[in-house]
């Protein structure tokens, strides 16, 4: 049923919908979709400043564009639930990030007004100019733009593909949506007018006629092309884009629907590179986010009407442990630094940025930046630390080995939302840093089974000397205390947790937890493995000596995993016994709650039983008797 609030909204199922209403309507049915936008992210939650900041924005472009077959690339994917109301998908609205509802980011499989899936920053100009490249190479006469974020211009892969698209002369249009205000301060009535003037056929028309003039006469040609690149230099900060071979565009207000409207029909109709710069604002038209969009970037459900969220249960959180130890362990150690790629609050790095301002580095979202520069301050005698999360780190790959590995640099990398990360999915989950990290020489892996293991593997990787990482999860823990000291950890070494029969339990990280009442309920053996790299070979020589049959449980890709380091390790001692693998499967879990992901993957406590009792069945007669404690008890 129709909700009567929502009179124009509700006559768009599609796009096309919207390009059949008069143009004037078109800021009333902002405000209702605003509306509509608080109201159901404050019952569900979801990403949302970024939302209100792009409404405007996104009815213009549909307006416009002949979507789908224009294609519309967004950055990041953050800002585009208004994108997916517009395209048929309001009704599903109120499902998005949960389990088999809409995915929390543009996704190709979902729509085809989702030209290119995302999750991960600065990926659109590239695609962008893919989709325009293969238009052309089609003769197709499609258009297409690409919508970036100021943030996400602060990555080098964003200014690679802006130098390509400008010296190809490719037929497509970058909007940078620009909502911190940093490099425009000057938008108001006379850049609005100055854009739609410029943009205009009329005055594009006379540009080139001028330029076709003025061919004969070179001396005066360059004159006035110099002229007009400084008095364009003197109003907008347009002259880089123009240096790499686009026509600049800007800045104009985000939020004012004409204006927006008229600059992209000037704009469609162009041939060649084109940056139409917009400034919006976060959380725009709702107070609270509009003061801390960073607070409400991300939101629980909240009380529309005041603002205030739903508190998230549970206890100390890893990435809180990790806020704590950095900390800690800087005001011991001068030589400790912070290096973030643009994830301070998510990494837990504020307290640390307001207690050692001169040893915190953000980046900004430049992953390889991160950790060439981490390489490059640990040839010189400090000590940096990489807060990064695990999906981020696989951005760096190459700067992990190259400017890492090979040269046995003591780097400690923290790595954060390493395994199933809930309702941002699989662009987001960490499920491949293991399988990244274990095949490299001169790396230590560790993986804590609790809060406080944690703390003392993050200060045994600290005085490692050589690269290191420490994998943590999104959230909490098991609800272990944790100690107030920066001790270590003998390297390498696993511990026993439980001496049991037959069966051997080999968990790693966060699977402790499940494994033990498991292992309770099977009289088996539990080891608590601490370390994938160096894997502590001499435990699992011995169980697999006085044991029936091991069984190996990880919260990472079992393809390169924890559980395949084991399989090596007996293949070449030339032992074999029944084997068997639990972990993340070879697919992508979709966005759902934890519960949900976990359950898919088959890492449930009950998944993890059935594999233990499939295995048990496999043991050979007689060969139940108890383990003594052995010498290489951790």
């Amino acid at each position: 049923m129709s909700n009567p609030t929502y009179p124009l909204l509700d006559r768009i199922d599609s796009p096309a919908d919207l390009r059949a209403m008069p143009e004037s309507e078109l800021p009333l049915l902002a405000d209702e979709l605003r509306s509509y936008l608080i109201e159901t992210i404050g019952r569900v939650g979801g990403h949302f400043a970024g939302n209100l900041g792009t409404i405007e924005l996104t009815l213009a472009l549909h307006y416009v564009y002949d979507t789908p077959d224009d294609r519309l690339v967004w950055d990041v994917g953050h800002q585009t639930y208004p994108h997916k109301i517009l395209t048929g998908r309001r009704q599903q609205i109120h499902t998005i990030r949960q389990h088999g509802g809409l995915a929390p980011f543009p996704k190709r499989a979902e729509s085809p007004y989702d030209t290119f899936g995302v999750g991960h920053s600065s990926t659109s100009v590239s695609a962008a100019l893919g989709m325009a490249l293969a238009a052309r190479n089609q003769g197709q006469s499609r258009r297409v733009a690409a919508i970036i974020g100021d943030g996400a211009m602060t990555a080098g892969m964003a200014y690679e593909a802006l130098n390509h698209a400008g010296h190809l002369r490719a037929d497509m249009l970058v909007i940078l949506n620009d909502n911190e205000m940093s490099i425009s301060p000057n938008v108001g009535g006379l850049n609005n007018y100055l854009t739609r003037l410029l943009s205009s056929q009329s005055f594009t028309s006379a540009r080139e006629g001028s330029k076709r003039v003025l061919d004969h006469l070179p001396p005066v040609r360059e004159f006035a092309r110099r002229a007009e690149e400084h008095i364009k230099g003197m109003v907008t900060p347009g002259t880089l884009f123009e240096e790499m071979g686009f026509h600049y565009f800007g800045p104009v207000d985000g939020h004012d629907l004409p204006t927006l409207v008229q600059t992209l029909r000037n704009l469609r109709q162009r041939s060649g590179p084109t940056f139409l710069h917009i400034v919006t604002r976060k959380g725009k038209g709702y107070s609270w986010a509009e003061e801390d969009p960073v607070k409400y970037h991300g939101v629980s459900a909240f009380d529309p009407h005041t603002g205030k969220m739903t508190p998230k249960s549970g206890g100390v959180s890893y990435t809180r442990v990790f806020s704590d130890w950095i900390c800690d362990m800087a005001a011991r150690d001068e030589r400790l630094v912070g290096i973030t790629p643009a994830m301070r609050e998510g990494s837990g790095l504020v307290e640390f940025e307001q207690r050692f301002p001169e040893r915190y580095h953000d980046t900004s979202i430049a992953e390889q930046h991160a950790v060439t520069l981490a390489a490059g301050m640990a040839c010189d005698g400090v000590k940096p630390v990489v807060a990064i999360y695990s999906t981020f780190l696989q951005r760096a790959y190459d700067q992990v080995v190259h400017d890492v590995a090979v040269q046995n640099l003591p780097v400690l990398f923290a790595i954060d939302r390493a395994g199933l990360v809930g309702a941002d999915g699989p662009t987001h989950a960490g499920s491949f840093d293991v399988a990244m990290l274990r095949c490299l020489p001169n790396f230590t892996v560790m993986a804590p089974a609790d809060e406080n293991e944690c703390r003392l593997m993050l200060s045994t990787g600290f005085e490692i000397d050589g690269p290191a990482a420490v994998r943590y999860p999104r959230g909490g823990g098991p609800g272990i205390e944790v100690a107030s000291g920066l001790q270590t950890l003998p390297v390498g070494k696993a511990e026993v947790r439980r001496h049991g029969h037959n069966l051997a339990i080999l968990a790693f990280g966060t699977m402790v937890t499940p494994a033990t009442e498991i292992a309770e309920s099977l009289n088996a053996t539990l080891v608590n493995m601490r370390f994938i790299k160096p894997l502590d070979e001499a435990c699992v020589l011995e169980i697999a000596r006085s044991h029936g049959a091991i069984l190996t449980v990880e919260e990472s890709a079992i393809a390169g995993g924890a559980g395949e380091a084991v399989s090596e390790c007996l293949a070449a001692h030339g032992l074999t016994c029944p084997l068997a693998h639990v972990g993340l499967p070879d697919r992508f879990i979709e966005h759902g709650s934890r519960e949900d992901q976990l359950e898919d993957a088959g890492l449930t406590a009950a998944d993890i039983l059935a594999a233990a009792n499939r295995l048990l069945a496999q043991c050979p007669e007689n060969h139940g008797k108890r383990a003594e404690t052995p010498a290489w008890r951790g």
